[in-house]
């Protein structure tokens, strides 16, 4: 009996991802950061990548493609051959806040990417710099008063992130007007900060925390529930005087969408093993953060929840993509 065109089709195409599963990897993979180096999601990049080298038996080349608020570098992904060899290590921000922020995005959250694996979860820091003459939240809100109508500036990693979010809602919180400065990454608004060019940057710890340390930055408020082991001396946001404060990013790897499962599922097991091992978890604790795994199903019902909810919080509070 003869088999008709299609169903050769359907059989010759399965043949082929079963093979192609099986000889996976078999060449370097390239982990897609869309932010500037030096940022949270390059340093997240950089910590999984050296341990999925090792168990992959594979280079892992971290290749940051900044620009546009995360859009440059997550579409690049979305676009990408779904054969294994090019991922995403992408930031809340840009993947649940930028579909409600931007029309013209050419990329979808849900369509266009496989979840692979959740790795960190961070509530972030108000970052001031060094320089500048306040120690306590109730101090810089008086500075941003006798700033004058512009008020404090504050950086963020781009229109939509997460950073610029909680900027626009601690703006509103006080009541007080802030002018938002957008970055193509985290490493160019914190060189800033530092310098003194913004006053304030709300971020997750990863990046600013050896800085703080140092004394070029100062951390002001934790916008978690509690107060952080690795930063023992900053109050949470409540404690600051901003009861219901609360800011919380997350960072996950994903894939094209139609990457063979088979992949799909050997990458989410590899990281799952990196994640849950104690030297990743004590690295990722010293930068002020918690390492949290996710498997593909549950991460994928997270970023559908995830999506919700900011859309809801970017409407309420009227964010515009400036």
């Amino acid at each position: 009996m003869k088999l008709a065109p299609r169903l050769l089709a359907a059989c010759a195409a399965f043949t082929m991802i079963a093979s192609h599963a099986e000889s996976w990897p078999s060449k370097p993979i390239t982990f897609i950061v869309p932010t500037a180096p030096a940022g949270s999601t390059d340093i997240m990049a950089r910590l999984v990548g050296d341990p999925l080298s090792r168990a992959l038996g594979q280079p892992v080349v971290v290749d940051n493609k900044p620009g546009a608020s995360g859009n440059i570098g997550t579409e690049a992904v979305a676009r990408a051959a779904p054969d294994g060899y090019t991922l995403l290590m992408q930031y809340s921000g840009y993947h649940v806040g930028n579909p409600a922020l931007f029309q013209q995005i050419k990329w979808n959250p849900t369509k266009d990417f496989a979840p692979v694996a959740l790795v960190m979860r961070a509530p972030h820091v108000v970052a001031v710099s060094g320089k500048l003459p306040v120690n306590s939240m109730k101090e810089l809100i008086e500075y941003g008063k006798k700033k004058g109508d512009g008020g404090l500036n504050f950086a963020s990693s781009g229109n939509g992130s997460i950073q610029h979010i909680a900027g626009e809602l601690l703006s509103r919180q006080v009541k007080q007007p802030m002018t938002h400065v957008p970055y193509k990454g985290s490493g160019p608004a914190i060189n800033d900060l530092i310098a003194g060019n913004v006053d304030m940057f709300i971020t997750t710890p990863p990046s600013v925390i050896g800085h703080i340390a140092s004394g070029k930055l100062k951390a002001l408020a934790y916008t978690g529930t509690h107060r952080h082991p690795s930063m023992p001396n900053v109050p949470t946001s409540a404690e600051a005087g901003l009861p219901g404060y609360e800011v919380d990013s997350w960072f996950a790897v994903f894939a094209p969408a139609k990457t063979p499962p088979e992949v799909v599922a050997r990458l989410s097991a590899e990281i799952r093993k990196i994640v849950e091992s104690e030297s990743f978890r004590k690295k990722v604790d010293d930068q002020g953060a918690f390492a949290v795994y996710m498997d593909p199903p549950t991460l994928g019902k997270f970023v559908d929840q995830e999506l919700a909810k900011w859309s809801k919080v970017i409407k309420a509070a009227d964010i515009k993509a400036d």
